[in-house]
């Protein structure tokens, strides 16, 4: 049974854990003075390291982690990418000017005009792009269609610096079908059915769809074109002991991805969830020069947070509490990094950003097997 992808990817750094020279970060060992800020992929270093997905909790200090930047309501249409960064290593923390990163891979306007591709090639492993301001409670749409082809997901999330994730995905070339999941801190407990399939009106590969997270801090519904079709409450949640929710409680990254399951390199499991091994002498991918799926909106609907004031830039992380929970607080503190902040990434995590640049779209999703 499997978990989050963030554990797949992981799974496949280990290979080539002998090649790379940064420190790794984890629930035992905490990143140096020196190279502070533990990456969502588990290596300390500075600079972007610092930004986005950046695990508090692993870092020298919570705080040695720039601020989740605070929700904003807005409303993308990818007809227009004048507010996405398409070059991620050049983003600074700030979430005025840009409203999405290209994490991975490439953007591709729509043929036919109506939103942009997440394109997905051999030689490059998929597209991942990440919103700027993260949401601690509320509603996103998401206008897309998805992919079509045996071993290829597209995945739309929310995922936190902490690993709480919530999750649309569609596997393969079942395009009449959906899956919905998430995850605590990590975790998925399959036991409490986590992972769960619902219908769509019509292919969803062909048709756009609206998908939509309800998230709210005593329940969340999963809707499609306004439909409700799954539900999870918060009192649903409690662990056996009575100690603890387990349910998705951290600020949150909005995440859209393509992604290559069915390859060699993935676990039979992953493989035969994705439908199986991927194509690439298939007639769409030769024609285009890669798969695709296409996104045409994301609206953001913040929930309304009484701590929050004019002069509050985001959210930052404390440590945890007695029953291990992330304590999370609002702050005026800067989101930004300096000019040398950003350009000052040592070599050794250089090679690291190459190396996990290729393979980092595999964070983006759960992987749920039926």
């Amino acid at each position: 049974m499997a978990k989050s992808t963030f554990f797949v990817l992981a799974t496949v750094l280990f290979s080539i854990l002998p090649l790379i020279t940064a420190q790794n970060c984890n629930s035992t060992v905490s990143c140096p003075s020196t190279a502070p800020c533990c990456s969502e992929y588990g290596f300390c270093g500075t600079g972007s390291y610092c930004l986005g997905g950046c695990e508090p909790l692993y870092s020298f200090e919570s705080t040695s982690c720039r601020p989740n930047p605070i929700c904003e309501s807005q409303e993308t249409d990818f007809k227009d990418l004048s507010k996405v960064q398409m070059n991620g290593t050049k983003y600074d923390g700030n979430a005025t000017t840009y409203d999405w990163v290209v994490n991975t891979g490439t953007l591709v306007p729509s043929p036919s005009g109506d939103g942009v591709r997440l394109t997905l090639r051999e030689s490059d492993q998929g597209t991942k792009i990440s919103s700027t301001h993260y949401v601690h409670y509320g509603t996103i749409d998401f206008v897309l269609q998805s992919s079509k082809w045996n071993g290829v997901v597209t995945a739309a999330i929310t995922m936190s610096d902490v690993k709480d994730e919530i999750d649309w995905e569609f596997p393969g070339a079942t395009t009449d079908k959906v899956q919905t999941n998430y995850w605590f801190l990590g975790v998925a407990n399959y036991s409490a059915t986590q992972g769960a399939s619902s219908d769509i009106s019509s292919d969803a590969s062909s048709n756009f769809h609206t998908y939509t997270f309800d998230w709210q801090e005593d329940y969340m519904n999963w809707l499609i074109d306004g439909q409700v079709v799954r539900t999870v409450l918060k009192t649903d949640t409690l662990s056996d002991d009575g100690t603890q929710y387990k349910y998705p409680s951290t600020p949150s990254r909005i995440q859209l991805s393509i992604w290559p399951a069915g390859i060699s390199s993935s676990a039979q499991g992953t493989i035969d969830w994705a439908g199986g091994m991927i194509d690439w002498t298939d007639s769409d991918y030769t024609s285009n020069g890669y798969f695709w799926n296409t996104l045409q909106s994301v609206k953001i609907s913040c929930a309304n947070e009484d701590d929050q004031s004019n002069s509050t830039t985001g959210w930052a992380y404390q440590g945890n509490d007695t029953q291990g929970i992330p304590i999370v607080t609002v702050t005026n503190a800067s989101t930004l990094l300096s000019k040398s902040e950003l350009t000052n990434v040592p070599v050794q995590n250089s090679r690291v950003l190459a190396l996990v640049g290729i393979l980092s779209v595999f964070v983006l999703s759960g992987i749920t097997l039926f």
